[in-house]
C-alpha cells in the first residue's frame, strides 16, 4: 500500500469485499469470458489502449476493481503493461489463478497501490457502481493522484434497466445462492463527469449504448474517456524545482490536489488551473 493520506474512507467496503470473497469463483465463471460478445466494449479498450500507447509505450496501467482478471488479461493483449487491482482477495486470488503471468494487487479506491503519478491511465470497468457520491468522488480524487499528467482514464457505468432510473440503488442480499451485502448504484452520466473534472480529470469521449442482447444485465450504459489534465499533482516536482532557485507556481486542475500539496509544502504557491484556461497574465511565465 501506498504511504500517502488516502483521505476519507469510502463506505460500504467491507461489506462489498465479503460479498465478492463469497462469489469469486462463480463470478468468474460466469464473467470470465464475458468480452467475447462485447464488441462495443472491446472497440473501446483498443482506442484506451492506442491512446495509453501513443503517449508512453511502457507505461503502466490500472485495472481497478478487475474482478476474476479477464479486462487486464484482454488489455495485455493489447500491448498494456496492467496491474489489476481489487479489493477482494478472493478476486485477486482467482485472478492470480486465471492468468498467473500478469500481476494483481489488493486495493481500493480510497488508496490504491500506486505512487503519485506512477500510472499513464487506468480502467474501472464497472467498479464505481457500488460507490455513493462521496465514495465516487474520493476515487475520483484517488485516480488523479495514480495517473501522470495527460494519462487516460476510461470509465463504465450502469446508467438505467427497466426497473431503475439513474440515481437508483439495487440492494442484493443473496446472489448464486450466498449471503451478499451489496448496493449498485445506477449513475447519472453528467454527474460523474463532473466529479471526474473537479478531480482534474477532462472529458474526451462519451459512450451511450443499449444492452447487448443475450451478453449481459439488460441495462443501459455510458463509458467515459477522460484524460488528466495540467497537474502538479502533491508538489514534489514545484519543491525540487525550487529547491534548484527557481519562482514556482504550481498548477493543477483537482482541488484535491491543490490541498494536498498546500499542506504538504506550506511555503509554496499553488493554484488551481487547466490546460485550457491557465492562472497566468499573457507572458507572465518566464518558463
Amino acid at each position: 500500500m501506498t504511504a500517502h493520506d488516502p483521505g476519507p474512507r469510502v463506505a460500504g467496503v467491507d461489506e462489498t469485499v465479503r460479498s465478492y470473497d463469497s462469489v469469486a469463483e462463480r463470478y468468474a465463471r460466469e464473467f470470465g469470458d464475458e468480452l467475447a460478445g462485447k464488441p462495443v466494449d472491446r472497440a473501446l479498450y483498443a482506442m484506451f489502449a492506442e491512446l495509453v500507447v501513443a503517449m508512453e509505450p511502457t507505461g503502466t496501467v490500472g485495472d481497478v476493481g478487475c474482478g476474476p482478471g479477464h479486462v487486464s488479461a484482454h488489455l495485455t493483449t493489447l500491448g498494456l503493461d496492467v496491474v489489476g487491482i481489487d479489493a477482494s482477495p478472493g478476486m485477486i486470488a482467482t485472478a492470480r489463478r486465471a492468468h498467473p503471468g500478469l500481476r494483481f494487487e489488493l486495493g481500493t479506491f480510497a488508496e490504491l497501490p500506486a505512487r503519485d503519478g506512477e500510472w499513464a491511465g487506468a480502467v474501472a470497468p464497472y467498479s464505481i457502481i457500488h460507490l455513493d457520491r462521496d465514495g465516487r468522488r474520493t476515487a475520483a480524487n484517488e485516480l488523479a493522484r495514480a495517473i501522470r499528467t495527460g494519462g487516460w482514464l476510461l470509465v463504465a457505468f450502469h446508467v438505467s434497466d427497466a426497473e431503475h432510473t439513474a440515481g437508483a440503488v439495487r440492494h442484493v442480499a443473496k446472489w448464486w445462492g450466498h449471503e451478499v451485502d451489496l448496493d449498485f448504484h445506477f449513475l447519472d452520466p453528467a454527474e460523474v463527469t463532473d466529479d471526474l473534472a473537479a478531480a482534474g480529470f477532462r472529458l474526451v469521449s462519451r459512450t451511450d449504448r443499449e444492452p447487448w442482447p443475450g451478453a449481459e444485465h439488460p441495462s443501459r450504459r455510458t463509458y467515459l474517456l477522460a484524460r488528466r489534465d495540467v497537474g502538479c499533482g502533491p508538489g514534489h516536482v514545484s519543491a525540487h524545482l525550487t529547491a534548484l532557485g527557481l519562482d514556482v507556481v504550481g498548477i493543477d486542475a483537482s482541488p484535491g490536489m491543490i490541498a494536498t500539496a498546500r499542506r504538504a509544502h506550506p511555503g509554496l504557491r499553488f493554484e488551481l488551473g487547466t490546460f485550457a484556461e491557465l492562472p497566468a497574465r499573457d507572458g507572465e511565465w518566464a518558463g
